[in-house]
């Protein structure tokens, strides 16, 4: 992984000093936390804003419901609720061996 020099005031250096040694972590892997939260917050913030816009709109908010109820019908493929699933197990091909053990 690369790195670069990004340039921080010294309160924000002390500040990512702190939360590190609080976290037990390196003020790198702080950072990148931090970024990482704000990149989702962001995100998140702009999901709900288009879902604003869509809930505005009655016809384009009543086709997201009607599609919604197509997609809860197809939950579980019609099992029940206490029914388990089948577990998927891959079949090995004729004539495949295991690695050697």
């Amino acid at each position: 992984m690369g790195q670069t020099t990004v340039r921080i005031s010294e309160a924000t250096r002390d500040t990512l000093r702190e939360l590190a040694r609080a976290e037990g972590r390196p003020m790198q892997a702080v950072l990148e936390l931090a970024v990482e939260t704000l990149r989702r917050k962001r995100f998140l913030e702009a999901v709900n804003s288009a879902y604003g816009s869509l809930r505005a709109d009655a016809n384009a908010w009543a086709e997201i419901e009607r599609e919604r109820r197509d997609w809860d019908s197809t939950l579980l493929d019609g099992l029940g609720v206490q029914e388990s699933r089948a577990t998927y197990r891959p079949r090995r091909k004729p004539g495949a061996r295991r690695s050697g053990k």
